[in-house]
């Protein structure tokens, strides 16, 4: 027989287990590489243009937030834009917004090459 402390012991696991689940937050990123460059531009989506990245968020605002911290780019000679939309546990996140639009870390987006 279960003893009365047991029983609110599995029923806090449950509570607690319920609540740190974390959404699916899949960030959909699509690179323009600079002339010459998309070997290296295109490396962290194993050579390609576009991949997708899933990264623990617990709302869909969270998930907004990881969108957008994802546009950092410290590589202006290799990557002339990301394109990152987001899905929440399979939904488009602010209509499919591309989150990267306007960021200062890309001055060449709107230039025919990388200077």
């Amino acid at each position: 027989m279960l003893s009365r402390s047991r029983v609110v012991a599995a029923a806090l696991l449950c509570l607690a287990l319920g609540a740190a689940h974390a959404g699916d937050c899949v960030l959909k990123i699509t690179r323009t590489a600079c002339p010459t460059k998309e070997k290296e531009s295109f490396s962290k989506c194993d050579g390609k243009a576009s991949c997708s990245e899933t990264v623990p968020a617990a709302t869909a605002s969270q998930c907004v937030i990881k969108a957008k911290a994802s546009c950092a780019n410290k590589r202006y000679d290799v990557t002339k834009y990301k394109k990152i939309t987001a899905e929440y546990d399979g939904t488009a996140v602010e209509g499919g917004k591309d989150f990267c639009v306007g960021h200062p870390d890309y001055p060449y987006a709107d230039k025919p090459d990388c200077k």
